[in-house]
């Protein structure tokens, strides 16, 4: 598996995997109808491409065989030292592969690179598996904000990871 930075080519399936990634997490948290206009909105062809040139942004895909199975996306704060991780999906056909745990290996890895001394991950208070994931790896609950989906809000954890100073790994 390889895990590089994600370029225009990539904008279809980089929906493909928000799509079947949200049908999947999502069920029964989410209604269909919210499923479908956020993954519209926040993955629209020209949103993604957007990011992909952003200054302060990482955008990495997970391929393998020649085919996306999944893609991280983060930012950071030069002025506080701050990274977040916006979003780390895997297509549900390839969980339970080690392909998140690359992805995200490789997310902090671009964050400290770039001066990030405190990992940020948000994820969907009732999304059990995404919650599961960070905690894993050692990322701590800080707290529950309200974030907006659609037209409705629902609670938001931020989950947080303070790399070692001059480790060679975050994750053993």
């Amino acid at each position: 598996m390889t895990i590089r930075n994600a370029v225009v080519g990539d904008v279809d399936a980089i929906r493909r995997i928000a799509t079947h990634s949200w049908e999947t997490d999502y069920r029964g948290v989410l209604t269909r109808e919210t499923v479908e206009t956020a993954v519209n909105d926040w993955y629209a062809p020209e949103r993604i491409e957007a990011e992909l040139g952003a200054e302060r942004t990482a955008v990495l895909v997970a391929e393998r065989d020649e085919e996306l199975v999944g893609f991280a996306h983060a930012t950071w704060s030069e002025e506080d030292a701050n990274g977040y991780i916006l979003r780390i999906y895997v297509h549900p056909d390839h969980r339970r592969e080690r392909v998140g745990r690359e992805l995200l290996e490789g997310t902090c890895d671009a964050l400290v690179a770039r001066g990030v001394e405190r990992i940020n991950a948000m994820v969907l208070s009732e999304n059990r598996p995404g919650v599961e994931f960070y905690e894993q790896f050692g990322f701590e609950f800080v707290d529950e904000r309200p974030t907006s989906i659609g037209d409705e809000t629902y609670p938001e954890s931020r989950y947080v990871l303070e790399p070692e100073a001059g480790s060679d790994s975050l994750f053993t």
